[in-house]
């Protein structure tokens, strides 16, 4: 029996539904055991952040599972592999159907739990950091909400790759975990603008924005000389101020960057970069992804709640096997 979320008004339904007939050409077919909530779940939801066309309009962007079936042409993987996988839509769900390159084996040493708190974060740490800002040993990295289940892989894969990171969160003790995972500078930003504590820690090279809105302005101000913002979302608005002859004389680029409407090509080739590069780093335990907690998949509308209260340090997980 096939179940999935469905958004109905307020309420996520979980119920049967249409069971996957076919596995198309160069796809896969997962049994879901875990999923997990991102925060474009909660935007999809919303109604203001639809999926791209043609993918589906089940909330769900990885899940960890195993192989079931796989479709011509699909050579790497086989019935009964243990995989996580990133999503362009219907996590929620017992069955997805995926692209095989969007596909990698749990890593070494990993159960399935974990595996699913990987594909999302850390294909977008390394997209926006590695592809997008380009960076180069020694470059600094200011990241902001630092605590969320991205910035917690953020600040451990780019402390592992030479880069160092500051930190900004709401509150202390989310600081001090981000210290704990190799945060070398922090920032409550409760306290007040960001600004000074950065410059007095040197200025950094890339900013990595969650936020927008008025965050842009003050970006600006502490990015070194060729510095960059890599924008990825908009929690603080769409509307922001630059300043313009900043970015002119100190060549300042201001970049936006979303993973999921980029195509198949695309995100394959991030998969590919991440099982050269993060697998091993994930398999030594160098670094780990950082799971706050872990509710059923019908309580989805709660784990949810709880990441839209800004309450989670790391990711929030949904279990989906045997439900």
């Amino acid at each position: 029996m096939t179940k999935a979320i469905r958004v109905e008004g307020e309420s996520l339904i979980w119920e049967d539904c249409e069971p996957v007939s076919e596995v198309p050409e160069n796809q896969v077919a997962i049994d879901v055991a875990w999923t997990a909530v991102n925060r474009a779940d909660l935007m999809q939801r919303a109604g203001v952040y639809p999926p791209p066309p043609g993918a589906s309009e089940i909330l769900g962007l990885e899940v960890s599972g195993t192989v079931a079936r796989v479709g011509e042409g699909v050579t790497t993987l086989k019935p009964g592999d243990e995989v996580c996988a990133l999503l362009t839509g219907g996590g929620y769900a017992t069955q997805v159907v995926v692209p095989a390159v969007q596909v990698l084996p749990v890593p070494k040493g990993y159960g399935l739990r974990e595996a699913a708190a990987i594909p999302e974060v850390f294909a977008t740490a390394w997209l926006n950091l590695y592809h997008e800002a380009m960076l180069k040993p020694g470059e600094k990295v200011l990241v902001h909400a630092a605590a969320s289940g991205l910035g917690t892989a953020v600040i451990q894969l780019a402390t592992a790759l030479g880069n160092p990171v500051f930190a900004t969160a709401g509150n202390d003790d989310k600081l001090e975990i981000c210290k704990r995972l190799g945060a070398s500078g922090c920032w409550n930003r409760k306290k007040g603008s960001f600004v000074d504590a950065v410059k007095a820690w040197g200025g950094v090279d890339m900013v990595l924005d969650p936020v927008g809105g008025s965050y842009i302005a003050e970006d600006q101000k502490v990015l070194n000389v060729d510095g960059r913002i890599v924008l990825i979302g908009l929690l603080g608005g769409r509307m922001a101020e630059v300043d313009l002859g900043l970015m002119l004389v100190k060549r300042q680029r201001l970049i936006g960057s979303t993973l999921r409407s980029r195509t198949v090509v695309d995100k394959g080739q991030v998969m590919t970069a991440l099982y050269k590069n993060v697998w091993p780093l994930l398999s030594a335990r160098q670094i780990e992804p950082v799971i706050d907690c872990s509710w059923p998949i019908d309580e989805a509308g709660a784990a949810m709640a709880y990441v839209a209260d800004d309450r989670n340090t790391g990711k929030v997980l949904l279990e989906v096997a045997g439900r």
